[in-house]
């Protein structure tokens, strides 16, 4: 059964080397898949294809700058129309010249795919020198990301980065940071004592938030007779989101999340409120990481 995209080798892949001990994460600085086991320096870097090709070859070889453990992987079609696909003894041998591992993943239409290392990389061969700040920013990537957001081979999508993630945790920190002045401002004109608001509470207005998204000219703009905010400062968005570099996030400003309402003070825009709807999740899940 042929496949349509190379996205599709991505899972069973993944699962493959999930069984080996390896945590994946996929699209990590252009690697289709990377993965990272205890105890091992290097990382285990796959390109994959819908087909063996000069391109897929090529990359290979670029990606052994960056660690010996290189696979390039390709779908076996079953079809023994495909000539180029089922020359399989020439090409493990060009891989295994040239120290690249040689993976075929086999489709079926009622039951699991199979997967079958042809050939391993040859890991004595010594790394380039010219690769080890690429590594080192490779292997930062992989750490600094929260979870496995992203599906290897993946092309003209928005990739979940670590980057975006920070800039997530930094928007709920915001919007967090907004709801409970809102909800401050309120208690002073009801002649409520200012309480510390409770996660709870603040879920609840968070939530109302979220429902008003699309209909009003900021996520910020308080209700009839409720004092406007004066936003947030980087300060204590960089201690709320545990992000150190908040404040260039917010100067920058590179996904038009946040806005200056005067000097130090942000506020976050309908963008941002949009983002943190629909990676939701991720905001989630990077946020309690990085309370940990």
């Amino acid at each position: 059964m042929a496949i349509r995209h190379e996205t599709e080798l991505y899972a069973p892949l993944k699962v493959f080397f999930e069984q080996q001990g390896y945590v994946i994460k996929g699209e990590v600085r252009t690697c289709d898949l990377v993965g990272v086991k205890e105890n091992e320096e290097q990382p285990l870097i796959v390109e994959m294809k819908k087909s063996f090709n000069l391109a897929l070859l090529l990359q290979g070889v670029e990606r052994l700058r960056l660690s010996p453990t290189v696979y390039l992987a390709v779908e076996r079609v079953r079809d023994k129309k495909g000539a180029v696909n089922q020359r399989w003894g020439e090409l493990s041998g060009l891989c295994r010249r040239l120290g690249l591992g040689l993976i075929t993943v086999t489709f079926y239409k009622t039951k699991p795919p199979v997967v079958e290392v042809l050939v391993l990389p040859d890991e004595t061969l010594p790394l380039q020198r010219s690769g080890g700040r690429r590594r080192e920013r490779l292997l930062l990537e992989f750490r600094e990301r929260s979870g496995d957001y992203n599906t290897g081979g993946s092309t003209g999508v928005k990739l979940v980065t670590a980057y975006r993630e920070k800039a997530l945790r930094v928007a709920l920190a915001l919007q967090a940071a907004e709801v409970e002045a809102q909800l401050s401002a309120l208690r002073q004109q009801s002649g409520v004592a200012a309480d510390p608001t409770t996660p709870a509470e603040a879920g609840v207005v968070g939530r109302a938030a979220e429902r008003r998204v699309g209909r009003t000219a900021t996520p910020t703009s308080g209700t009839a007779g409720a004092a406007k905010p004066a936003g947030i400062s980087p300060a204590e968005l960089r201690k709320r989101s545990g992000v150190p570099n908040a404040a260039l996030m917010l100067q920058h400003n590179y996904y038009g999340w946040f806005s200056r309402v005067t000097r130090g003070r942000y506020i976050l825009t309908t963008a941002g409120a949009a983002a943190l709807i629909e990676y939701a999740a991720i905001a989630e899940t990077s946020a309690a990481r990085g309370e940990r």
